[in-house]
């Protein structure tokens, strides 16, 4: 199997992650890096993907409101709508090139949607895919979501899982565009504290198993 390696990066301002993922797509199309997965947290940001970058109802709170809880509004690269980021919420950046035998966006997205159900099926969540919504879901609320870049076939952005956030940060927007479904979390689903590190582990090896890689953990560079 290729091998995959896992960088915990830890806590990253969302410029920089984007940053840090343009450079290691060129590394990967290059043959300079072997596939990645990149898992992090962001201090509170609210991100804008091409779905909801011509419109702007989707983020609720007013600018003064945003400022005053330090919270910046991005539009980026990936696909998808809105979506909120903050501590407590585990983010995986896979860098991927998904050629020869991958090259299929929808299988993609699925794939990375069972990578999360698979990690919450690890602490005794059931997630599960709703029909005609992108991301993976606890009853009528979400969990993970998705959004994703896919360059000649070599990927970045991806998914986010909620672990043990504040959730009423998704009080700001509309997540993903949904109005009629909430926002869960691992920790509201079961009732008790899940860490970051912990779900990271699940993760990993769920990631490893789904995109059959052999996981090495990677020290940051």
């Amino acid at each position: 199997m290729k091998p995959l390696d896992v960088r915990r990066l830890g806590t990253v301002a969302y410029g920089d992650a984007v940053d840090l993922q343009r450079a290691l797509v060129d590394d990967r199309r290059h043959g300079r890096v072997d596939d990645l997965l990149l898992l992090l947290e962001h201090p509170p940001v609210i991100t804008r993907g091409a779905s909801a970058r011509n419109r702007r109802d989707h983020v609720l709170a007013d600018p003064a409101t945003l400022e005053a809880e330090a919270i910046d509004v991005v539009d980026t690269g990936r696909g998808g709508d809105v979506t909120y980021h903050g501590p407590g919420q585990l983010v995986g950046y896979p860098i991927l090139d998904l050629k020869p035998d991958r090259c299929d966006v929808h299988r993609y997205v699925r794939d990375l949607e069972e990578v999360m159900i698979r990690a919450a099926a690890a602490f005794g969540v059931a997630a599960e895919r709703v029909d005609g919504l992108t991301g993976v879901w606890v009853g009528d609320a979400k969990l993970g979501a998705i959004g994703v870049r896919i360059s000649r076939w070599i990927t970045s952005h991806g998914f986010a899982i909620n672990v043990d956030p504040d959730l009423s940060g998704f009080g700001h927007i509309v997540p993903c565009g949904i109005g009629d479904r909430g926002v869960t979390s691992l920790s509201a689903a079961l009732g008790r504290p899940v860490t970051v590190d912990a779900a990271g582990d699940a993760i990993a090896s769920s990631f490893g198993d789904v995109f059959q890689r052999t996981v090495r953990l990677a020290v940051p560079a």
